[in-house]
């Protein structure tokens, strides 16, 4: 059997929900409202509020696109899988999924490693801050963040699609790359290797600058006044709640995709398999939503 005879994916991890069928979908169909309200209204009014025309807010309008790419990739999707009874996707509609998702996480690590070196130059280098970060070097990072990571999950997906398959059987939720890999009866040592330099590339670089530009910021607010400690800190919480609560989800992801799972209880794996993308979308709206005159205050005070 190869890949050109599999035209269905099974996804597995789907129980029986019963009479709870309708309730899941209407709570799934209240977040993804929600989700799509929250960020559609915080985009709305950074684009059309002169005085947020700032890089910091550009860079947040960038995330919330991004955060409505992640759902609208795994919403319309479940809302189906829940009324269905027979939980099956098509090859390409799974493979399409699979370029949506892992866009939204690379895309999502990338967005907030460029918001962290804006809070460096913000912070330790106030008075070279509008020379630093110009409209064209704002459109370019803005573009970096995009479109690195569209190249290299297409090279990814690129690489996934023509793979013949053993099996059609997903132990999942929703489709993934490399629960698609470990379907193959060809040899995926090329898969994998590639799949962790993506990695590397996606998650452990960004993660990196971030550790940086914050070891930075710690540097100069232990050093500094107590106004520059509060101002400081009230900028950066946001972000670095926002990183945390990313970085938890997916660190979650790479180690269920990578490694047998199987001691945890099934509805823990499809809770925090869930958690990665439904909450991170809701998540960060809410709280830059909250902070926003804040960091406002402090971006403008330069």
């Amino acid at each position: 059997m190869n890949s050109s005879q599999i035209l269905f994916f099974t996804l597995s991890a789907y129980g029986d929900p019963g009479p709870l069928r309708f309730l899941y979908f209407s709570l799934v169909l209240v977040l993804l409202l929600l989700i799509v309200f929250c960020n559609v209204l915080l985009i709305a009014v950074i684009c059309v509020t002169r005085s947020l025309h700032e890089p910091m807010f550009l860079f947040l309008c960038s995330l919330f696109a991004n955060e409505l790419l992640g759902s609208s990739g795994l919403f319309p999707f479940l809302l189906l899988q829940i009324l269905a009874d027979v939980h099956r996707v098509s090859a390409p509609l799974c493979f399409l999924q699979v370029f949506v998702l892992y866009l939204y996480g690379s895309v999502e690590f990338f967005i907030l490693a460029v918001m962290s070196y804006d809070r460096y130059v913000a912070i330790c280098r106030p008075l070279q801050y509008h020379s630093l970060m110009t409209p064209q070097k704002v459109a370019v990072l803005v573009a970096l963040t995009w479109a690195l990571p569209f190249l290299t999950i297409t090279a990814l997906v690129g690489m996934s699609a023509p793979l013949p398959l053993c099996r059609s059987v997903i132990d999942k939720i929703y489709c993934g790359n490399y629960a698609i890999v470990k379907l193959s009866c060809a040899d995926t040592r090329l898969h994998n290797i590639y799949g962790l330099s993506y990695t590397v590339l996606s998650v452990v670089l960004p993660a990196l600058s971030i550790l940086y530009s914050y070891a930075r910021i710690l540097q100069v607010c232990c050093s500094g006044s107590r106004q520059t400690r509060q101002k400081a800190l009230s900028t950066c919480t946001p972000h670095l709640a926002s990183v945390l609560n990313f970085s938890f989800g997916c660190c979650f992801q790479i180690l269920q995709s990578r490694f047998e799972t199987r001691r945890a209880s099934d509805p823990l794996q499809v809770f925090l398999s869930l958690y990665f993308l439904t909450c991170q979308p809701l998540f960060t709206p809410l709280l830059y939503g909250l902070k926003m005159e804040c960091i406002g205050y402090f971006y403008f005070s330069f």
